[in-house]
């Protein structure tokens, strides 16, 4: 059966003062639909890139991106993003806010009624109809955050793109956004692709895990499967066996696969200037 979303032999090159930097090598990855995936690395290997990628606001220098059989080299309604900042227009209601993408994806498609229905669905989904007609600086980080899903589901997207949208929270909202999350995509079953520094969210949130290797020139390292029965309850999962191994071996790509292969690139670095430092020496 053909992926719902293919990356194939994705690379990506930026013009930089020094030269060209190669910050993603062959990323290939198959997505089915309705899978949450997460994408776990170090800061610099490539994550944000890889999102931006698929949103269409970078074009990959090598191969390419397909969504249902068509490339993607544009941002289109189908894929949807949430960032790290709610990006909310301060001076519209958070009611405004989703209605204005509702708009643009829906104009001529929906009647006023239907769109109005809509967008209050959509809000209820994030529990955020109590404060609908409040403007951002009158709720709180979360609460922002909550109106920023909304208006991303309300697009009615494809693949929900998701760039840390919970690091800047405290941790019980944090939880919260998270146990809303995992209600939604079991309603939705929408595909999700999530940038996350946080091993315990990965496995907590996930059906697969990408780990990044370190930039530049960064690629898949390794993909985890993770098989926890859904719904999951974050409060049993802390004594199951089974979510502690996943988070372990997470942990262990990060802080020892990775550090042996960074400290091998330095052992290799130092060695050349070494070598360089000698050549000039005998010169």
């Amino acid at each position: 059966m053909a992926a719902h979303l293919e990356l194939t032999g994705v690379s990506i090159e930026f013009p930089t003062a020094r030269g060209t930097f190669k910050a993603l090598d062959n990323v290939n990855l198959k997505i089915a639909q309705g899978e949450f995936v997460s994408l776990i690395g170090h800061s610099g290997c490539g994550k944000s890139t890889v999102l931006n990628i698929v949103a269409g606001l970078h074009q990959a220098t090598t191969g390419g991106v397909v969504l249902d059989g068509r490339e993607v080299n544009e941002p289109g309604p189908e894929r949807a993003v949430v960032f790290q900042n709610h990006s909310l227009l301060p001076w519209l209601s958070a009611f405004q806010n989703v209605e204005l993408a509702v708009r643009q994806v829906f104009r001529g498609r929906k009647s006023k009624a239907e769109m109005k229905e809509w967008i209050e669905h959509n809000l209820e989904l994030v529990h955020m109809t109590h404060a609908m007609h409040k403007r951002p600086d009158e709720i709180s980080g979360g609460m922002k955050q909550r109106v920023g899903i909304a208006r991303a589901l309300a697009m009615e997207p494809k693949v929900l793109l998701m760039d840390e949208p919970f690091g800047a929270l405290d941790a019980l909202t944090r939880a919260h956004l998270q146990d809303s999350l995992m209600e939604i995509q079991k309603d939705l079953n929408n595909t999700v692709i999530m940038i996350t520094h946080d091993v315990d969210e990965a496995v907590l949130l996930s059906d697969r895990i990408v780990m990044m290797t370190n930039g530049p020139a960064a690629t898949v390292g390794e993909i985890l499967q993770v098989e926890l029965e859904r719904p999951r309850n974050r409060i049993a999962l802390a004594d199951d066996p089974r979510y502690n191994h996943y988070r372990h071996q997470v942990l262990s790509f990060l802080y020892e696969k990775q550090r042996k292969v960074e400290d091998m690139d330095q052992h290799r670095s130092a060695r050349s200037k070494k070598d360089v430092t000698a050549v000039k020496a005998q010169a």
